[in-house]
């Protein structure tokens, strides 16, 4: 299995750096500058990028990184990725240094959004973050409620890759929706001892997510009662207390949250 350590970009973005020996990939590199210092300090060759999806901040610096390394591109097939080589719709299979990795199409931050998985990590750009998952942007909340699913159904000891340092934040709706979740407190003092001395949140494992995510958790009776209640308050009324009907709830609650 490959090596996975973290190259900091803009704000609070993660590019993925994969190695094995002096073999690399990247994942979702929006800038090339920090990846090539990178490269360069640690006598790297970079051979692939992996995108997940077609916004800039994570695709911005294949163009540069491209003319240098010559490296192969695995992206969305669906969207418009800047070099892209290997164009990608999901239930592929792919070499990465070494190591065979499952492409998953995971629709609803974008339509052509794309996680890889290896055995023991998760790679799943905006589509699952720490304790929340994305906007959507393109899809519907029906799709996004299929994409976690999915991924929810892997195995729970998977480390998850995302793309942003969005835990913090995302932790302070969870105990909104979940305010007596015992696991749900825990990670937010584990998180904010982790913050205070500038170390990264993520990844997570699977287990946790599932255990503390509320997206994760559209057919838990709390997570259910309160989306009700929240409608309520907005003039309106849940009457379908399915998944997606939860999650469309919740998510539309966390955007102005």
């Amino acid at each position: 299995m490959f090596d996975v350590s973290f190259i900091p970009a803009f704000k609070d973005n993660y590019i993925w750096l994969l190695t094995r020996g002096q073999r690399a990939f990247v994942v979702d590199p929006g800038e090339a500058g920090p990846v090539i210092a990178r490269l360069e300090a640690d006598g790297l060759d970079l051979e692939g990028i992996l995108i997940t999806h077609h916004h800039a901040d994570h695709q911005g610096g294949v163009a540069d990184l491209t003319a240098r390394y010559r490296p192969q591109v695995f992206a969305p097939a669906k969207e418009s990725i800047t070099g892209c080589t290997h164009p990608l719709a999901g239930g592929e299979s792919i070499d990465v240094l070494g190591q065979m990795c499952q492409v998953i199409a995971v629709p609803g931050h974008t339509l052509g959004h794309l996680a890889y998985y290896a055995p023991g990590a998760l790679f799943c750009g905006d589509t699952l973050f720490g304790a929340g998952c994305g906007r959507l942007f393109e899809g519907t909340p029906a799709q996004m409620a299929a994409s976690l699913d999915s991924l929810a159904a892997l195995p729970a000891e998977t480390r998850v890759y995302c793309a942003h340092e969005y835990t913090e934040m995302n932790l302070r709706f969870a105990l909104a929706v979940e305010p007596e979740n015992a696991a749900l407190q825990r990670r937010v003092a584990a998180v904010a001892e982790l913050r205070a001395r500038q170390v990264p949140s993520v990844p997570s494992s699977l287990a946790e997510e599932l255990a503390t995510n509320p997206f994760l958790r559209c057919t838990e009776p709390a997570v259910i009662a309160v989306a009700q209640r929240h409608a309520v308050e907005q003039g309106k009324a849940l009457t379908d207390t399915g998944k997606v009907p939860v999650f469309a709830a919740i998510r539309a609650w966390r955007n102005v949250f």
